[in-house]
């Protein structure tokens, strides 16, 4: 029988070997390009997929494979079958793709409005149902129910977050961050401009979003929260600072949160200009890691999984300027970090051990990346 070819963007896309090591790696960018550049380089146009072998770490590319407009987070819905994207500009969107997973090609399905400005964040629910965005000016969040399809549907819940903010250095809300608890019940919201962590109820069935009876908790005067990471058991919760370049632990009870530990992210002496961006957990729950913009390095924590505190190992350098997203492979094996105004993404083989990161030398050219989602080849 002959094979299926899909051609996007003058790249010819040819279905992929059907072994348990192939992924496609989707990586989202900033089209508008990287502010304060000179000379500017040549924009972004979507988002990008690689070809990713996780026997041995090697990439190729696919190129382009969506043509959209500052697709800054990328996410995968459980089933594989639909990808849904940002759009992060003044009228926010959130866009839905059918997948081949043959070939990595990606076919518009839906755009919708975010319900704000700039979002920045879309999370599906572990159940599939449910997609969730964060809308970073305007402080807001939406929630769709997913169509059979994969399409989006109109948002059921919209929220706006108000308040004052407890530093002169925060801006007013600027929700950033979204994270599902284990048992699907809940969801928690990073606000960096409140300084505060949102907890809401949540039944993907109904579906339904409500504020939880103490609605949220703070952390320091401007500390910027930004995103967050659940530990494996669904015990602790850790928020990365932005402004202020530390961690906050979490303990969670229901949706109530009990603030444990402050850590930060540099060396200590470093006194360099830094802002965290993401935050990651290995998949045993051991080590966890923090991208820092400005150090320009990630931060390796060892975790205690049973009073879930931390201690700072060390600080790998990025491999380029500004990591603003990091993510392991599906396998735990490799880790990438996106470098956005270096240009890059970068690859290390992890020591899952040690939580050591060692720079394999593989590197992807990409203008102002975002977000990164793995896609097992069926």
């Amino acid at each position: 029988m002959a094979l299926k070819h899909v051609v996007l963007s003058g790249l010819m896309l040819l279905p992929l070997p059907a072994w348990g090591d192939q992924y496609i790696m989707y990586v989202g960018s900033y089209t508008a390009g990287p502010a304060n550049v000179t000379p500017p380089p040549d924009p972004s146009k979507g988002i990008y997929a690689w070809r990713f072998d996780s026997k041995d770490g090697s990439i190729s590319p696919l190129g382009l494979v969506a043509e959209t407009a500052q697709p800054a987070h990328v996410w995968i819905a459980p089933n594989g079958k639909t990808l849904y994207s940002v759009n992060w500009e003044t009228n926010g969107g959130v866009s839905s793709y059918r997948i081949d997973p043959k070939t990595g090609a990606l076919s518009f399905l839906n755009k919708t409005s975010s319900h704000g400005a700039q979002p920045n964040q879309v999370v599906v629910d572990p159940s599939g149902q449910v997609a969730v965005t964060v809308n970073y000016t305007s402080g807001s969040l939406a929630a769709y129910k997913l169509e059979p399809d994969g399409k989006l549907g109109e948002a059921f819940y919209v929220a706006q977050h108000t308040g004052k903010p407890l530093s002169p250095k925060q801006p007013g809300p600027k929700q950033h961050g979204i994270q599902f608890s284990k048992d699907n019940k809940f969801m928690f919201i990073a606000d960096l401009g409140l300084d505060r962590v949102y907890s809401y109820r949540f039944d993907a069935a109904k579906p339904s979003i409500t504020p939880f009876d103490t609605p949220f908790v703070n952390t320091h005067a401007g500390a910027g929260p930004r995103r967050l990471q659940m530990s494996p058991d669904g015990k602790f919760l850790y928020v990365d600072h932005e402004s202020d370049s530390e961690v906050s632990v979490f303990a969670i009870d229901g949706g109530n949160l009990k603030e444990l530990q402050v850590i930060g992210t540099l060396p200590q002496g470093v006194t360099v200009q830094n802002t965290t961006a993401e935050i990651i957990i290995s998949a045993d729950g051991r080590h966890l890691y923090v991208s820092n913009r400005g150090h320009d390095s990630i931060a390796i924590f060892g975790i205690d999984r049973a009073s879930g505190r931390l201690t700072h190992k060390e600080n790998v350098p990025s491999g380029g300027r500004i990591p603003r997203n990091i993510r392991f492979d599906p396998t735990g094996n490799w880790f990438f970090a996106a470098n956005e105004t270096g240009g890059n993404l970068t690859e290390f083989k992890v020591d899952k051990a040690s939580g050591h990161l060692t720079p394999t030398g593989v590197t992807a050219p990409i203008t102002t990346p975002g977000g990164m989602y793995f896609l097992r080849v069926k």
